[in-house]
């Protein structure tokens, strides 16, 4: 699975603005030439997207941390085999707005302590890490406002409050230093354009 493409992966806390900054990055690299796929997890491939509503909606008891754990590596698996790889293998970048990192800390840390179960699930079925991911960092409380009033209906995971947020920023926070060689941590406390300056200049410093 190592392709011949690049793998960006964008994460962050709920409402950082992750999607918005993958999108500006994507349409930045197609005006220098580059062909990108943007894609998304939970998402990206039909049978993901169909996982999707199943983890995003309803009620915060509607699963178990065990039972998304299993929801999301079987999207992950889907996703990886249906869009991520084959655009890779065509020498494509593919920007994904969240990967495994995010199931790392929401099941595996914020929701229960699963996060060996996660790696060995990931090295099992996935087998595979983003060459690089931006990490936007921003106040937990903040992203929680601007998350909750998108009232896009998927606000599951944002209805467990600001204590998880909390957690999940120190997460990655931490997932940035264990994962050093990939990781790349902007403010997002700041402009849009400001932030997307930041994002452009790192791109364009790691992609070969």
């Amino acid at each position: 699975m190592s392709g011949r493409g690049y793998f960006i992966s964008f994460e962050g806390i709920d409402g950082s603005g992750k999607s918005t900054q993958a999108h500006l990055l994507a349409e930045h690299l197609r005006g220098q030439g580059r062909d990108v796929v943007l894609t998304r997890e939970p998402g990206g491939s039909p049978g993901a997207e169909d996982i999707r509503r199943l983890v995003l909606e309803g009620d915060g008891d509607r699963w178990s941390p065990e039972t998304e754990l299993l929801l999301f590596t079987a999207a992950r698996r889907d996703h990886l085999e249906r869009t991520i790889s084959p655009a890779l293998d065509a020498g494509q970048v593919v920007i994904c707005d969240r990967f495994a990192d995010s199931t790392r800390l929401y099941q595996g840390l914020a929701r229960a302590d699963l996060r060996d179960l996660v790696d060995q699930l990931h090295s099992l079925m996935i087998g595979r890490e983003p060459d690089l991911t931006v990490l936007i960092d921003m106040d937990p409380e903040t992203g929680l406002d601007r998350a909750l009033a998108r009232g896009t209906g998927e606000e599951r995971f944002e209805s467990f409050g600001d204590g998880m947020q909390r957690k999940i920023r120190q997460g990655f926070l931490d997932l940035a230093a264990e994962f050093a060689d990939r990781f790349v941590i902007v403010d997002g406390n700041r402009q849009i354009d400001d932030v997307a300056a930041d994002i452009r200049q790192i791109a364009e410093g790691w992609l070969p």
